[in-house]
């Protein structure tokens, strides 16, 4: 892949879109980016947030809560409720 062509958001893993969103708002914090820049990079930082929430909402779904009786034995699963 090209140095200045950046990847596509949707094949980006957690750790990639949350570190490439932190840099995007470090620079638009900063204030030093070109208004059509940061228009871009505030688009671009969005998708990535996107992304985050995406992928975070797979890994909710596939958490699981394991279920006790009352003296401690496990009993099964559940859905977690994160909510």
């Amino acid at each position: 892949m090209a140095e200045n062509v950046p990847a596509d958001v949707n094949t980006l893993s957690f750790e990639l879109a949350i570190e490439e969103l932190e840099t995007i708002v470090k620079r638009l914090e900063d204030g030093k980016v070109a208004l059509e820049e940061s228009v871009a990079i505030y688009e671009r930082g969005e998708a990535l947030k996107r992304r985050c929430e995406e992928l975070l909402r797979r890994a909710e779904a596939r958490v699981e809560k394991i279920t006790t009786d009352a003296s401690g034995h496990v009993t099964g699963t559940e859905p977690l409720d994160v909510r």
